[in-house]
């Protein structure tokens, strides 16, 4: 028959911290690790114990995983304090005395893990100043920016994206299949337009454009053939032959 004698060793703990604990939501395995961090604190007349999970999983007989995971949870409810790693590797455990404070710790790390507002990094530029689609770009921005600066609107191409100026270059060489001295001619022709070079002020619009300006382009640098004048002597061989035919020299028309 079991006889526990206080002669034989006792924990001495407060009154006041078993009334607390009791009032405490714990679980089986929660309560019995209070008890067993107790047992070999206050029990050998000391404030933290270095305590293994292994040597708590055998004390409890408990499976060790589950004496980690509610070990963990006692300590984000601020009632199992941590300390440093004692000498055989294993944390410094106590019971927290300020009962006041049980459960400040998981409200704080509650809100310490919500989530927060992803910070702007410096992303590298897709296309950096050697490359040609941004070559292209600056060449282009350069004659627009020419263009609405005279006209009085130099404000409609002062906040270009050269990011996107390179990439609707990109798009029209590789995805239009425009050959690029092709894109060249129509920037230089549209920059002297009287009509588009007002209406075409960024790379979307140029790339979006693209087909008519390159028409009209065209349409206006094909050479168009002078009338050709009559020449007076098919007339005189005409008139010739209409009187050779028999026809009155007065009927004859002349400006046919």
């Amino acid at each position: 028959m079991a006889s526990p004698q206080t002669k034989n060793g006792y924990t001495r703990i407060a009154n006041e911290l078993l009334d607390q604990i009791i009032k405490v939501n714990l679980n089986g395995t929660q309560f019995r690790l209070v008890m067993a961090v107790w047992r070999y604190t206050y029990g050998f007349q000391a404030k933290e114990k270095e305590l293994s999970i292994r040597f708590l999983a055998e004390k409890t007989e408990a499976n060790k995983r589950q004496v980690e995971r509610e070990l963990k949870s006692l300590i984000d409810k601020n009632i199992v304090i941590t300390g440093d790693k004692g000498e055989r590797g294993a944390r410094m455990l106590s019971v927290n005395k300020d009962y006041e404070k049980w459960g400040e710790v998981e409200k704080t790390k509650s809100a310490a893990e919500s989530p927060k507002p992803k910070k702007k990094t410096n992303i590298k530029p897709k296309y950096s100043e050697d490359n040609t689609y941004y070559k292209m770009a600056t060449y282009f921005y350069t004659e627009v920016s020419r263009v609405a600066e005279e006209a009085g609107v130099p404000h409609l191409t002062k906040k270009a994206n050269m990011q996107s100026w390179s990439d609707d270059m990109r798009k029209l060489i590789e995805i239009d299949q425009v050959n690029k001295q092709l894109a060249k001619d129509v920037m230089d022709w549209v920059v002297q337009d009287s009509f588009w070079k007002t209406n075409v002020l960024s790379a979307k619009k140029l790339r979006e454009k693209f087909a008519e300006l390159a028409i009209k382009m065209n349409a206006q640098k094909k050479p168009v053939k002078p009338k050709q004048e009559p020449d007076s002597r098919d007339k005189d061989i005409a008139f010739q032959q209409f009187v050779a035919d028999g026809g009155d020299p007065s009927e004859f028309n002349w400006n046919s």
